[in-house]
């Protein structure tokens, strides 16, 4: 596979002075300062001035994803409240790797601001409308058709990493032993038409403004039809779970799958952080430490549908 070449200042202000040229911007159009989105060795991610971020495909693979996104979000656009990134510009940075001038969305991150009473209707509204896309759309464009994960399995791998966080003294296995066999059964995923899921909903993604509202949601590239939980699942890790459930009950997800999510959040929260510290994942932690500390926090808050909902003898669960 061809090595991708290390993009560097002077290269990205390069190729958005192209990107605007070719845009009908002007031969000679002023760049603003470019700096990179985060650390690593080969940023992929660029702010550009204050107003638009350059994202570059380091590989084939990615490439594919982003040209796909980007059709992707205008169809999501018509049927979500929140804003969905457009793209200024796009073309390819080198041979075979895709680029993308994206205008950016005002406002910070569910990290940095707390997710509001209203903001939970703006959630609400965002899963609403990711089960109003039309599937068959969608997967036109060639967004992948995953089946729903195994909750059986993800509690039998996250038995023995709770050991390893209470053996590290994060975690107290007992509340684990909540999910029984029994219980994931009943928590299994219903048969029935599957939906457009974002799959990517960290707080990273949620454009939140200093009121609590979300304003936007950004990463679309990861994007399936698969199964709802999942993005309330991320909604846990991202905003709490209490806020997550009241954002999918109000978009219309009655119990089963809101705590299908809520478990799918916890396990995945406990094996993330117990990858993290005992160095034994399946691949590079998603986020640091204390993010994923925060996350199981967040995964584990209680909610009021488990005080009402007994997960041992819920045989007519909606």
């Amino acid at each position: 596979m061809t090595q991708a070449p290390t993009p560097t200042a002077d290269t990205v202000r390069r190729l958005v002075r192209t990107l605007l040229r070719d845009e009908g911007d002007g031969e000679t159009a002023d760049v603003p300062d470019v700096l990179p989105v985060g650390e690593g060795v080969d940023p992929a991610t660029w702010w550009v001035g204050t107003r638009q971020v350059l994202r570059l495909a380091l590989d084939r693979e990615t490439s594919a994803r982003r040209r796909r996104e980007l059709r992707l979000r205008e169809l999501a656009r018509p049927h979500v409240p929140v804003a969905v990134p457009s793209s200024t510009a796009h073309g390819e940075w080198a041979p075979g790797l895709a680029c993308t001038l994206d205008t950016r969305l005002s406002g910070g991150s569910a990290e940095e601001h707390r997710v509001s009473a209203v903001g939970e209707t703006d959630l609400a509204g965002l899963l609403t409308g990711l089960r109003e896309v039309p599937v068959p759309q969608a997967e036109t464009l060639g967004v992948p058709r995953v089946s729903p994960r195994s909750l059986e399995s993800l509690r039998r791998a996250a038995g023995p990493a709770a050991e390893l966080l209470a053996a590290a003294d994060e975690f107290a296995p007992v509340r684990l032993r909540q999910l029984t066999p029994s219980a994931t059964g009943r928590l299994a995923a219903q048969s029935g038409s599957p939906v457009l899921v974002h799959h990517g909903l960290t707080g990273e993604r949620l454009v939140v403004s200093t009121d609590g509202r979300v304003r936007g949601v950004l990463g679309w590239a990861g994007a399936v039809v698969g199964d709802p939980a999942e993005d309330i699942a991320g909604l846990a890790l991202a905003v709490g779970s209490p806020a997550a459930v009241r954002a999918a009950t109000l978009a219309g997800y009655g119990a089963r799958p809101c705590l299908r999510g809520l478990w799918l959040a916890r396990c995945d929260a406990v094996l993330h952080l117990a990858g993290a510290l005992g160095g034994k994942g399946t691949g590079p932690p998603p986020g640091p430490v204390p993010l994923l500390r925060v996350r199981l926090r967040r995964a584990w808050e209680a909610i009021l549908l488990e005080r009402v909902t007994d997960l041992r003898s819920a045989e007519d669960m909606p």
